[in-house]
């Protein structure tokens, strides 16, 4: 009995140190497959930032562009337009009066 009880200890042991071993092997292989993933992941974000900042670039330019060239000439024309229609209102109530 003590020799079976014994040999069952000897083998529980050697079959957690062989998982033990194959656990570790595994963890090994886990972090070396992370780190590629991580080297990865850093080669195919930099170009896409890299386009993003160039698009916001492009963005700013073109709505500067489209600010100068249209929207300001556009309010000037319109403030120009109001101003114009209160002062032909003013004067035409102006002659109703008298």
């Amino acid at each position: 009995m003590a020799l079976t009880l014994t040999l069952v200890r000897d083998i529980a042991i050697i079959v957690l140190a062989l998982e033990s071993l194959v656990i570790g092997f595994l963890l090994i292989f886990l972090a070396i497959q992370i780190r590629g993933l991580a080297k990865m992941l850093e080669e195919e974000v930099k170009p896409i930032l890299n386009s993003a900042s160039e698009t916001v670039s492009t963005v700013r330019g073109t709505t500067s562009f489209v600010s100068d060239t249209v929207i300001t000439p556009l309010v000037r024309a319109a403030s120009f337009a109001t101003a114009l229609s209160k002062v032909i209102g003013v004067l035409r109530r102006g002659r109703k009066g008298k």
